[in-house]
């Protein structure tokens, strides 16, 4: 009985979630631009860069940022 409320509430909030980001974030409906630090494919190399060249004092390498890693293998997306 509830369910035919809850579904329908979810799958429409999901819709109006979608709807205002895609204004907000996509179309910037209040205006701005995007940084260069997020468009620009040459900040994110030297980024990349500087945190393989993190300093590491105790313990095993590790991986500043494992989501965009595969298997936590520590490489440089300058060889992918």
């Amino acid at each position: 009985m509830a369910g035919k409320y809850i579904l329908p509430s979810l799958f429409g909030s999901m819709a109006i979630a979608y709807v205002c980001d895609n204004l907000i974030a996509d179309q910037k409906i209040f205006g701005g631009t995007t940084p260069h630090t997020v468009s620009s494919k040459e900040w994110a190399v030297e980024t990349d860069k500087k945190l393989q060249a993190w300093p590491r004092t105790a313990g095993p390498p590790v991986v500043m940022n494992p989501i965009s890693r595969q298997n936590f293998i520590v490489k440089s997306s300058i060889d992918q």
